[in-house]
C-alpha cells in the first residue's frame, strides 16, 4: 500500500513538477526539480535559457561540471537540455540542510565561458515517520501524581518542512496525555504526562500506541507500542541539576575524549534513590558516536568528529530511579574546526595551445578551488610562478581564471610551465599545488630578414649562362609554415632589357644563376632586388639590394684607331731627306677597351724595310727617325707595328704604315702609283647596308641629274673658254732673285688632301710652254698620251706677271715644320675628263718630263711656276664672271686659293691685279725659251746644301 502511494507521488511530480529559472547578469542560471523523478527527465532548456546558440555548444565542447564522481543531470547538446542522468533521493544527498541544491558548472571553450547552474532539489512526501524502538516500556509506580511526566521516544522523519513529522497521537487516552515542546533547533520532544492516578491492583499492565504523523499529502505516519508496568509507590523522581548542557570538542580528537558529566539527583531512598542515565533517542548519525556512563553520567567521544559533516550534536540525556521515576536534559555538542583539510584544486578547462597573438586578458585555463575546512581555515589564496605573462583573476571565492597578462611571443618561449599555488589561512597553513603546460603557437609576425642589408658579387665576363654566381640567404624567426621562405626577383630593368634575362633566383636556396653571358665592355655592373617572402597567411616579405659587378677578361684585341686602314686608298706619311735623328714620322693610336692591365698597349716594330732608320715607342707608340736620312734610303718605306696589351694571355693588332722618303710631291707620287687598293666590306652591319642602298638609290637619281647639269655646264663654259683664250695675257714669272730668267714648266693643280678622305683629285690643265705633262691613269700605269690637241688655242706669250700675284710669307695658309705630320690621299684623273683642257703632249713636250727648279724661295718649284700660270690664265675669268674674290686685309679666301700639302706655296687670284690685266695691250711675241730638263729621280737627285734647307 506503501509502495503504490510512493509510486502514485513520484509519477504526479514527474508530470506535474514546476521549476523556476533565475538569470542573473552573471551567467547563473537556477533550476528547481523535485527529488526521485525518473532518468531521462528534463531539467531545462540550458541553451535557452541562457541565449546560446545550440552550434556553440557543439564548437565549445559544453559540458557539466558537478565536482564529485555521480553525475547527476546531463547536457544533451544537440538539444540544449539539461536530463537527469541518475535518480536522485534528496535525504541522501542533503539530510535535513535546507535547500537543498545542487551547484554545477557549464564550461564552454574557444573562447572558454563559465556559467553556473544550480538546481534545487524539493522534498516530496517519500519516507514516513519511523521509531527506532519497535516497543516503548515504562514501569510506573501506583504512587505516581497526577502530571507526572514521561518522556518518550521521538519518531524520526527524513522528510523536511511540510512533508516532515507534524504531530503525534497517543491511543487510548485514559491515563495519559501528550505534550509537544518545540526546540531552539526546530525538533520535538514529545512527553506523556500522567492525567489520572494509577492502580495497579485494578490494571497492571497498560498497553498504549504512539502514533506520529508527517504533514505530507497523503499523510504519512508511523507507530509504537508503549507498555506500562504499574509498581509499587515511588514518590520521588530524579532530577538533573540543569536542564541544558554543553560541551566543544575538536574535530579529529581521539576516541575516549570526555566530553562532561551530568548529574540528577533522586530524594528517595534506597533502591528508590538510586539514579541511571541514559541517552534517550537522536538522530542516527550521533547514536553511536556518543556513549554516557550509567551511573556516573560522564558522557564520552566514541567516534571520530569531522566538523565538514557535522559541526554541532545535540543529545537527550534521561535520568531514572529503580522505582520507574525519571527526569531529562538536553546535552548540546559544538565541534570546533581545525585545518586538517589542503586546498583543493579541480581543472575546469584549459587550452592545449595558445595563440601568440592573443590579446591580455584572454582566459586560457579555469579551475574551482575548495577548502573543506571554516573560517579562515577555509579561506584560500593561490599564486602563480613569477616572470612569465600570466596572472589569476577570481570572478568568484572558489573560481579562479588564468589570463594572459602581457604579449606573448612564441619567438621567445614557446612554452610554459605555470606552476598555481593555492594556501589557506590555517596555522600552520596547507598548500596544494597544480602545474599546467601550455603550448605557444605560432602566427606570422615576423618577416624573413637577410644576413647582410645589401650584397655584392663578382662574375668574370664571357661566364656560361646558368653558372651560380653567389646565394642570398634570408630566416625567419616564426615557426613552420611561417618560416618557410622564398627568394623572388623583383622586376626591374637593366639597359632598358627586364632583369629576369640576366639572372634569376632559386625560389628555394637563394641561389642567383646568371642567365646570359656578360660582357664587361657593354657592362660594368647592375644592381636588382631580391624580395623574401615566408609562406605565411598573409605572407610577409622584406628585400635586398643586389649588385653583380663584372670583372674584365682580355677578350678583346687593341683597336688601331691611327693610321686608319683604308681599302681604298694609299695612305703615306712623309718624311723629308733633311729629317734629323729623332724625327717624329707618325704616331700610332690604339685603345683597347678591356680594362685594367688588359688594357695596358705596347707597341713593337715587327716588319720594316729598313730597320736602322725607324723605330717605334714601347708605350707611347711614336715612330721617330733613328738615324739621320740619307739619299741612299729607299723613297718608300713599309713599317709594320704590333700592338699588343698585356693581359694573359695576350691580344694583339697589326698596322701597317707606308713612310715616303722625300722632299717634294712629284717624288712621292712616282714611288706610290703602284699601290694596290683594296676594298674592304663590312658585311655584318646588315642596317647600314640596307641604308646605304637606299642612298645609293637616291643619289643615283640626283647624280642623273647633276650630271646632266655638270655637262651642260661644261660645255658653255669650253666655249667661252675657246672665245676668249686668244685674248688672256701671258704673263712670264720673274722671281725676286733669278730675274732673267722665266718659268718653263706651267701646271695648274686643284688639290684636295685631308688626312682621312678616300679619294682626292689631282687635276692637270694645259701648259702655256712648250712642255709635256706625263698622264697616269686610275690604276697608276704610265701612259703616252698619242692624240694631240689643236696647239692653236691658247697659243699666247706669257707677259710679266704682276709682283703682287702671290702673298706675304705671314698670310700663306697650311703649317709647315718637320714634325707635322704630311699624309696625302690622291686619285688621279686622266686629262679627257678634267678641266683643264688639252692633253699636254700637244706642247711638244717630251713625254714623262716634269720640270722644276730649285728650291723655295731661290728658284720658285713647279707649285709655285703651276700657281702662276694659274692665276694669269683665270684673271679674266674670274673677273668677268665672279668679281672680286679676296681682299688681303680678310685673310685667305680658299674658294680661290689652292693648298698643295707639303710645300708652303699658295695660289690666288688677286682683283687688283686682274683689273691690270685686262688694261695691258695685246702679248707679244717672246724669244724662243731654253728646252727643259730632264726630271730629276729620286736616285739623281742630290742632297741639298745647307743653302737649300735655308
Amino acid at each position: 500500500m506503501l509502495s503504490t502511494k510512493m509510486s502514485r507521488i513520484v509519477i504526479c511530480y514527474c508530470v506535474l513538477f514546476l521549476f523556476v529559472v533565475n538569470r542573473s547578469a552573471q551567467g547563473q542560471v537556477s533550476y528547481s526539480i523535485p527529488e526521485e523523478i525518473p532518468k531521462g527527465s528534463v531539467v531545462g532548456n540550458i541553451a535557452q535559457d541562457l541565449g546560446l546558440d545550440l552550434q556553440r555548444l557543439k564548437s565549445g565542447k559544453g559540458r557539466i561540471f558537478t565536482g564529485d564522481s555521480t553525475e547527476y543531470i546531463g547536457l544533451n547538446k544537440e538539444t540544449g537540455l539539461l536530463l537527469i542522468r541518475e535518480k536522485m533521493d534528496r535525504e541522501s544527498l542533503c539530510a535535513k540542510t535546507t535547500p537543498c541544491a545542487l551547484h554545477l558548472q557549464l564550461i564552454l571553450e574557444n573562447p572558454m565561458e563559465l556559467y553556473t547552474i544550480t538546481v534545487e532539489i524539493t522534498d516530496i512526501n517519500d519516507n514516513p515517520p519511523t521509531f527506532q524502538k519497535k516497543r516503548i516500556q515504562f514501569e510506573i509506580s501506583e504512587s505516581a501524581v497526577t502530571g507526572a511526566r514521561f518522556m518518550l521516544e521521538k519518531a524520526v522523519d527524513a522528510d523536511v518542512g511540510a512533508n516532515g513529522l507534524q504531530s503525534y497521537s497517543l491511543k487510548p487516552t485514559d491515563n495519559f496525555a501528550l505534550e509537544l515542546h518545540t526546540q531552539a533547533s526546530g525538533g520535538k520532544n514529545v512527553e506523556m504526562v500522567l492525567q489520572r492516578p494509577l492502580d495497579r491492583e485494578k490494571k497492571e499492565v497498560i498497553s498504549l500506541l504512539l502514533t506520529a504523523i508527517d504533514g505530507g499529502d497523503p499523510q504519512l505516519s508511523g507507530t509504537v507500542q508503549i507498555h506500562v508496568t504499574v509498581l509499587d509507590a515511588n514518590d520521588n523522581a530524579p532530577v538533573f541539576t540543569q536542564k541544558v548542557y554543553k560541551a566543544t570538542l575538536t574535530e579529529n580528537a581521539a576516541r575516549g575524549s570526555k566530553l562532561t558529566i551530568v548529574s540528577a539527583t533522586d530524594a528517595d531512598e534506597g533502591s528508590y534513590g538510586h539514579v541511571t542515565y541514559y541517552i534517550a533517542s537522536t538522530e542516527d548519525s550521533a547514536r553511536n558516536m556518543f556513549i554516557i556512563d550509567q551511573h556516573s553520567g560522564e558522557v564520552t567521544l566514541n567516534s571520530v568528529v569531522d566538523f565538514e559533516k557535522a559541526s554541532h550534536y545535540e543529545l537527550d540525556i534521561q535520568a531514572r530511579d529503580q522505582g520507574g521515576l525519571s527526569d531529562s536534559c538536553k546535552l548540546i555538542i559544538d565541534v570546533l574546526d581545525i585545518n586538517d583539510n589542503k586546498p583543493m584544486i579541480n581543472l575546469l578547462s584549459m587550452s592545449n595551445s595558445v595563440s601568440e597573438d592573443s590579446m591580455p586578458g584572454t582566459v586560457v585555463a579555469m579551475m574551482k578551488v575548495d577548502d573543506a575546512d571554516s573560517g579562515v581555515n577555509g579561506q584560500v589564496q593561490c599564486s602563480i610562478n613569477e616572470n612569465i605573462p600570466f596572472a589569476l583573476t577570481s570572478a568568484s571565492s572558489n573560481f579562479i581564471s588564468l589570463q594572459i597578462e602581457q604579449q606573448l611571443d612564441r619567438e621567445r618561449d614557446a612554452e610554459y610551465n605555470v606552476s598555481i599555488t593555492c594556501s589557506d589561512q590555517g596555522v600552520p597553513a596547507l598548500y596544494s599545488s597544480a602545474s599546467l603546460t601550455l603550448q605557444i603557437s605560432d602566427v606570422n609576425d615576423n618577416a624573413p630578414t637577410f644576413e647582410k642589408s645589401n650584397y655584392e658579387a663578382f662574375v668574370i665576363e664571357n661566364n656560361t649562362p646558368g653558372l651560380s654566381i653567389f646565394t642570398v640567404v634570408a630566416n625567419d624567426a616564426d615557426w613552420n609554415q611561417n618560416a618557410r621562405v622564398s627568394y623572388i626577383l623583383e622586376d626591374s630593368t637593366v639597359n632598358g632589357v627586364s632583369v629576369s634575362t640576366y639572372v634569376s633566383v632559386n625560389p628555394n636556396s637563394g641561389v642567383i644563376t646568371a642567365m646570359r653571358s656578360f660582357d664587361y665592355e657593354q657592362l660594368k655592373d647592375f644592381t636588382f632586388r631580391v624580395k623574401a617572402q615566408d609562406g605565411g597567411s598573409p605572407p610577409l616579405s622584406s628585400n635586398v639590394t643586389v649588385k653583380i659587378i663584372i670583372q674584365d677578361q682580355n677578350d678583346n684585341a687593341p683597336q688601331v684607331l691611327y693610321p686608319v686602314q683604308t681599302g681604298g686608298s694609299v695612305v703615306a706619311e712623309i718624311v723629308p731627306r733633311s729629317a734629323d735623328v729623332g724625327y717624329l714620322v707618325t704616331k700610332v693610336v690604339a685603345v683597347d677597351v678591356d680594362s685594367g692591365q688588359n688594357a695596358w698597349l705596347s707597341y713593337k716594330l715587327q716588319k720594316a724595310t729598313d730597320r736602322a732608320l725607324f723605330e717605334v715607342g714601347l708605350q707611347n707608340g711614336e715612330i721617330r727617325t733613328v738615324r739621320q736620312v740619307t739619299d741612299k734610303d729607299a723613297v718608300k718605306q713599309k713599317l709594320t707595328v704590333v700592338v699588343e696589351d698585356n693581359g694573359q694571355p695576350s691580344r694583339s693588332a697589326v698596322v701597317t704604315i707606308n713612310v715616303a722618303v722625300a722632299d717634294n710631291f712629284p717624288e712621292v707620287l712616282s714611288e706610290f702609283t703602284d699601290f694596290t687598293h683594296e676594298k674592304e666590306y663590312n658585311s655584318d652591319l646588315t642596317f647600314y647596308l640596307i641604308l646605304a642602298l637606299a642612298v645609293v638609290s637616291l643619289l643615283f637619281i640626283v647624280s642623273i641629274i647633276a650630271i646632266i647639269s655638270v655637262k651642260i655646264y661644261r660645255w658653255r663654259q669650253n666655249k667661252l673658254f675657246y672665245k676668249s683664250g686668244a685674248n688672256l695675257p701671258v704673263i712670264p714669272y720673274y722671281p725676286p732673285v733669278y730675274a732673267d730668267g722665266t718659268l718653263q714648266h706651267v701646271y695648274n693643280y686643284e688639290m684636295c688632301g685631308t688626312t682621312d678622305s678616300r679619294m682626292s683629285d689631282v687635276k692637270f690643265v694645259r701648259p702655256y710652254s712648250q712642255n709635256t705633262l706625263v698622264s697616269q691613269s686610275h690604276m697608276g700605269t704610265v701612259q703616252r698620251e698619242q692624240n694631240e690637241q689643236d696647239n692653236d688655242v691658247l697659243n699666247t706669250e706669257q707677259k710679266p706677271p704682276n709682283p703682287d700675284w702671290r702673298f706675304p710669307p705671314n698670310q700663306r695658309p697650311g703649317p709647315s715644320g718637320q714634325h707635322r705630320f704630311h699624309t696625302l690621299q690622291q686619285r688621279w684623273t686622266p686629262y679627257e675628263k678634267s678641266r683643264a683642257g688639252a692633253h699636254p703632249d700637244g706642247a711638244g713636250a717630251g713625254p714623262g718630263v716634269i720640270a722644276g727648279t730649285g728650291p723655295w724661295p731661290n728658284p720658285p718649284t713647279e707649285a709655285e711656276q703651276l700657281q702662276a700660270l694659274m692665276a694669269a690664265a683665270n684673271a679674266s675669268e674670274a673677273t668677268a664672271t665672279l668679281g672680286p674674290r679676296y681682299n688681303p686685309q680678310y685673310g685667305p679666301d680658299y674658294r680661290q686659293n689652292v693648298y698643295i700639302p707639303g710645300s708652303t706655296a699658295t695660289l690666288t687670284a688677286n682683283p687688283q691685279q686682274q683689273v691690270l690685266q685686262q688694261a695691258l695691250p695685246p702679248p707679244q711675241a717672246l724669244p724662243p725659251t731654253e728646252a727643259p730638263k730632264a726630271a730629276q729621280t729620286p736616285a739623281s737627285k742630290k742632297k741639298p746644301t745647307k743653302k737649300d734647307k735655308k
